[in-house]
C-alpha cells in the first residue's frame, strides 16, 4: 500500500507550536494549495502536522504566506467534542518540509519581523519566546 502526499502551497496563518507531555514538539498548520477547475484558479486548504525539530524550525522561520513544500502521508482520526459528538479529522503528517523561498521574501507575505541572518545558527527556541504548554496526550502521537 502507498500513502504518499506531495504539496506545495502557502501557509494560511503562522504555525501553531505545542509540546506533548513528554516535551515532543508538534506544529499544526494549514496550506493553501492552488488547483485549476473549469479554467479558474481555486484553492484547497489542507490541514498538516509536523513533529520534533521540523515542527520547531517551521514555527521559528515560517509565517503566514510563506511558500513551503510538504512530503508526507494522509492520516485520519476522530475525537469526541464537548457535546459527545464524534468529529472526524484528516491531516497530512509531514515527513519532510522544504522552505521554498529565501527568508527575506516572507516579509512580503505578512511577516513584519526581520528574518534571521543566514550566518547565524538555527535557533530552536519557539517563535516570539511563546510556547503553548497545553498537554497533548502521548496516545495522540502518530506512532
Amino acid at each position: 500500500m502507498i500513502n504518499n502526499v506531495v504539496l506545495v502551497g502557502r501557509l494560511t496563518k503562522d504555525p501553531e507550536l505545542k509540546y506533548t507531555q513528554n516535551g515532543i514538539a508538534v506544529a499544526r498548520f494549514t496550506l493553501a494549495v492552488n488547483r485549476t477547475f473549469s479554467n479558474q484558479q481555486e484553492a484547497d486548504f489542507i490541514n498538516c502536522v509536523a513533529w520534533r525539530k521540523q515542527a520547531e524550525n517551521l514555527a521559528n522561520y515560517m509565517r503566514k504566506g510563506s511558500l513551503i513544500g510538504v512530503q508526507g502521508r494522509i492520516q485520519t482520526g476522530s475525537f469526541d467534542d464537548k457535546d459527545g459528538k464524534r468529529i472526524y479529522t484528516t491531516d497530512i503528517v509531514a515527513d519532510n518540509i522544504q522552505f521554498l523561498e529565501p527568508r527575506n521574501t516572507t516579509s512580503h507575505h505578512g511577516h513584519n519581523q526581520p528574518p534571521p541572518q543566514s550566518s547565524q545558527p538555527i535557533n530552536t527556541a519557539p517563535a516570539n519566546n511563546y510556547v503553548d504548554h497545553t498537554p497533548i496526550p502521548d496516545d495522540d502521537l502518530p506512532f
